[in-house]
């Protein structure tokens, strides 16, 4: 499968929701928390409820880039027994009707032969992969093989990135630029940094593909202020706290509604 085959795919659902007049709708889910089925029904109530694409977290037992919430969300699927290969499952029974940008840690990709775990996730369907703790000096090995699967290398730029750097990380983005708004761990905010605007801004100018904002976004009210500027929104946190606190049912019910109620504000 060509690159543009995936690239074209998330490029698609992008566009669609700003034919709509509104930023594209990304829910993030922990894949096999609490447990496989579970998280079956909640990536099938992710697509009911109107999101454009999902990212799907992988698991991992270090993950730094995520707040307790996530942490705690990662420890509680690895318990279950989550893989890469179950979650991999969830991916494939969602990724025919959304786009799906697999969430991983840098050792999960090297903990297997890159052209199997590369062949892996092209077969589950996914469009893209976000790797959050691969910097861009030692994307070359890991990219290609992605690349060669058609799958997209989804990179994330920061508050503290330096102008030259974020520049030369926007020229190489393929799938959507992850635009993290805030420093530290994933998780809800109260409120978002007011310099999100001219962050969003500015990775606009330097990218060639969508810009995506995620960390922090905890409301619908938050969520339609960053989709003024930014082409899509990534929700995480507080959804995987929904599914944390809630029996199943009550869980794929909750996230529903947040996910319709956010979708909502996004077009108005």
């Amino acid at each position: 499968m060509p690159e543009t085959a995936t690239s074209d795919r998330i490029a698609s659902a992008f566009a669609a929701a700003r034919e709509q007049g509104r930023a594209a709708l990304m829910p993030y889910m922990m894949g096999g928390f609490p447990d496989h089925a579970a998280s079956l029904s909640v990536a099938e109530a992710y697509v009911d409820a109107g999101a454009d694409l999902i990212e799907l977290g992988v698991p991992f037992s270090d993950p730094l880039a995520d707040g307790p919430v996530i942490h705690a969300a990662d420890t509680a699927a690895l318990n279950a027994g989550a893989t890469l290969e179950s979650v991999l499952e969830i991916c494939g029974a969602v990724a025919d009707r959304v786009p799906v940008a697999l969430m991983c840690y840098a050792n999960m990709v090297l903990a297997k032969e890159l052209d199997e775990f590369s062949a892996l996730v092209a077969e589950a369907g996914a469009a893209a992969v976000i790797i959050p703790d691969l910097p861009l000096e030692e994307q070359d090995a890991i990219g290609k093989a992605l690349s060669a699967k058609g799958l997209a290398v989804v990179p994330m730029v920061a508050p503290t990135t330096p102008p030259e750097r974020r520049a030369a990380i926007c020229r190489t983005a393929r799938g959507f630029v992850y635009v993290v708004s805030t420093t530290g761990v994933t998780g809800e905010r109260d409120e978002l940094p007011t310099e999100l605007t001219e962050l969003v801004s500015s990775v606009k100018d330097e990218a060639g593909v969508p810009v995506a904002v995620g960390f922090g976004i905890s409301t619908s009210e938050q969520a339609a202020k960053v989709g003024e500027v930014a082409d899509g929104v990534i929700i995480g946190t507080r959804l995987v706290r929904e599914v944390a606190e809630n029996d199943v049912d009550a869980a794929v019910g909750a996230v529903g509604e947040f996910l319709r109620e956010t979708r909502a504000a996004l077009e108005r």
